[in-house]
């Protein structure tokens, strides 16, 4: 009777230190990193990508991403109900706290020139856990993005279609239950098709598009500020703050959402010619670029007519046809759908590229990261992620899932800006490209501003959020964290050596 006690107890002493045991590997797992300067060593000789994209070509896959069509709809629809002719500072203000995180980025875009983006920076800096769960936030964030603007861009084309006399069948009008009659987004799904075979075949190509249509698209939007200037009256700029400072604020939380996209041209790192000058470099451009666009077309808009007639569908076209230039509605739809192309080119290419880094450092199958012999690119995250959004623009109403959109971002920014902070306290002599001025402060604006949007979102948001990092989290444990590379002798030292230091 005693034996056995004594031998239960032993039992139940050794199940409960394999339990502490199995609970330690799995934290040690968690907040394991790779070293800088073993990322930085592997940068130009694990990739098998081909190099070719300059600088011009990284800024117009960034201003891809920051100007879509928001850009003739949130001006005036922000000063009608929120800021009035002050919406300039509205885009000044939510320029100034993504500015903070862009500087983030282009500290590390520099310093780690490697496809994956926040997922790779938070990786080396914060841990594998960490790096995942941003990683697999990205990888919904840039498949949601693609899904709903695939199904605005078949919006247009078909207004365009229309007025040119030319009607598709009721069922390939939008998705099931859209409107009655309605079964497939057939253009949501022709475009996604379009652009994701030209990004799996040849990235120069891809590349030259993508300049081509981001350059009619910054053309044609400084047209109609060159075109409206003429009939610009300041007077109408009078009361400026109408809605006093708050509203201003407040249209800074709904503007900001229309000042990123920078972060996606970091993901294409190792199709960089030069990634260590470059990258930094159109990080800080495409932002620029296109907070004097947003500045421009707001203070002609506000000087043209009444902001108080601005809260339209389509502001800039009514506020155009008021004064006497209908004409300009073409250089808008021009704009508007090479805009919307722009935007699903960037966030096809950034979420194959998040997919391909973490199948390469073994957090998902390593199929996916294998790259085609004749094109090299990354082909198989392409096309498959391509075939999910073509799918889902095709089948499915993505309004309310593009909410999660907003939260991720805000994640990853807040991660960005922590990291920077982290690595400047933890490794202060290393030698960086680009350095972020003011830190911590510059890096403590961009997790304030962050947080704070992130607190003014929807609870379903919250749900939804929570739910996939739930799934990220069973898929991490039972797959991820064993089949690392960190698990390998080889990174594994790279391990130590970055936990040692």
């Amino acid at each position: 009777m005693f034996s056995y006690c004594r031998k239960g107890r032993r039992r139940t002493a050794r199940s409960s230190f394999a339990k502490g045991k199995h609970d330690m590997s799995l934290i040690t797992d968690m907040i394991r990193r790779k070293s800088v300067a073993a990322m930085q060593q592997e940068t130009g000789e694990r990739s098998g990508l081909r190099r070719v994209l300059g600088l011009w070509q990284l800024t117009a896959i960034g201003l891809g991403g920051i100007i879509g069509v928001g850009i003739f709809v949130l001006t005036g629809t922000v000063a009608a109900t929120q800021a009035g002719p002050a919406v300039v500072l509205s885009f000044l203000l939510a320029g100034i706290a993504s500015g903070a995180a862009a500087l983030c980025y282009a500290e590390f875009s520099g310093l780690i020139p490697v496809s994956g983006s926040a997922y790779t920076y938070g990786y080396a800096v914060l841990g594998e856990f960490a790096g995942w769960v941003i990683g697999w936030d990205l990888l919904l964030e840039y498949a949601l993005i693609a899904a709903v603007v695939a199904v605005g861009w078949s919006g247009y084309v078909q207004a365009l279609l229309d007025a040119a006399g030319v009607h598709l069948p009721v069922w390939a009008q939008g998705a099931y239950g859209s409107a009655p009659g309605r079964l497939f987004n057939l253009p949501a799904v022709v475009v996604s098709l379009a652009i994701t075979a030209l990004l799996a075949m040849r990235m120069q190509w891809g590349a030259r598009f993508n300049t081509t249509i981001v350059a009619i698209k910054i053309a044609a939007a400084a047209g109609i500020v060159i075109a409206g200037a003429a009939y610009v009256k300041p007077e109408r700029w009078h009361p400026f703050m109408p809605f006093g400072m708050h509203g201003v604020v407040t249209g800074a939380a709904v503007v900001f959402f229309a000042v990123f996209g920078y972060d996606m041209l970091t993901t294409a790192a190792e199709e960089s010619r030069h990634p260590q000058r470059d990258l930094p470099r159109a990080v800080l451009l495409s932002l620029a670029i296109a907070m004097l666009l947003y500045f421009a077309i707001c203070l002609v808009l506000t000087g043209i007519v009444p902001y108080t007639t601005l809260d339209t569908p389509a502001p800039v076209a009514s506020a155009f046809t008021a004064i006497g230039l209908p004409q300009v509605m073409v250089a808008i739809s021009l704009a508007s759908i090479c805009g919307i192309t722009s935007v699903i080119f960037a966030n096809l290419l950034a979420g194959a590229r998040i997919w391909f880094a973490l199948s390469r450092d073994g957090l998902l199958p390593g199929w996916f990261a294998k790259v085609h012999p004749r094109w090299h690119t990354p082909h198989r995250t392409t096309v498959l992620l391509g075939t999910v959004t073509a799918v889902a623009s095709g089948l499915f109403p993505l309004d309310e899932l593009a909410k999660l959109v907003n939260i991720g971002v805000l994640s990853a920014f807040i991660v960005i800006c922590t990291a920077v902070a982290v690595l400047r306290w933890r490794h202060p002599d290393l030698e960086r490209p680009f350095r972020t001025p003011l830190v911590p402060l510059v890096p403590i604006i961009g997790v304030g501003f962050s947080c704070w949007l992130i607190w003014g979102l929807p609870s379903i948001t919250y749900w939804r959020f929570g739910l996939w990092l739930v799934v990220g989290l069973l898929v991490y444990v039972g797959y991820g964290r064993h089949h690392s590379r960190l698990n390998t002798s080889g990174d594994e030292m790279a391990a130590v050596t970055e936990s040692s230091s």
